[in-house]
């Protein structure tokens, strides 16, 4: 097989880290949403996510001041919706409004669920220690909640300047792990 130089500005594409999610915060009585694709499993149970969120998205200073926040997971079908929520700023628009969502009381955090969204994790800080450096904040989720009518979501995973693939066929091979 031959390979060529890839320029290293690409190779976020080829390590995409799962499917791409809607953060929810809330602060002042005031729900916010923010796209989010840089995050992954650290830990099995508690379950554990680690996720980078920039200085200066408007969810950072949220969630650096409340250390709270949900995951909320789309399919395919939401996919618009998801690029609108990143593509604009939580500090001057609605995005619940602005992009037709329906946000949901959570049972453990005060930052809403997206009801659409076929799974939606409830999340605080665990730790923090990386935020300053790296932006990265590790999360532990304290409620997952999940639609049971979705039997193969088919989410969507970035993969760099407006590309993304859609999860499709699943296989099964034997595994020792439980």
């Amino acid at each position: 097989m031959t390979k060529k130089s890839l320029p290293l500005s690409k190779v976020y594409g080829l390590l995409e880290p799962g499917p791409v999610v809607m953060v929810t915060t809330a602060s002042n009585g005031r729900a916010n949403i923010m796209t989010m694709s840089w995050h992954t499993m650290m830990e099995f149970e508690p379950p554990l996510v680690g996720c980078v969120i920039s200085n200066r998205n408007h969810t950072f200073d949220i969630l650096e001041a409340t250390g709270e926040c949900a995951i909320n997971i789309p399919t395919v079908e939401l996919a618009e919706k998801v690029v609108g929520c990143g593509n604009t700023s939580g500090r001057t628009v609605d995005k619940f409004e602005a992009f037709g969502l329906t946000p949901v009381a959570a049972s453990c955090i005060k930052a809403p669920l997206v009801a659409e969204c076929y799974a939606n994790l409830e999340c605080k800080v665990a730790d923090g220690k990386m935020v300053a450096k790296y932006n990265f904040f590790i999360l532990e989720v304290l409620k997952a909640w999940i639609a049971p009518s979705e039997k193969q979501p088919r989410t969507i995973h970035h993969l760099g300047k407006g590309s993304f693939m859609v999860a499709g066929e699943t296989i099964k091979l034997p595994s020792r792990m439980k």
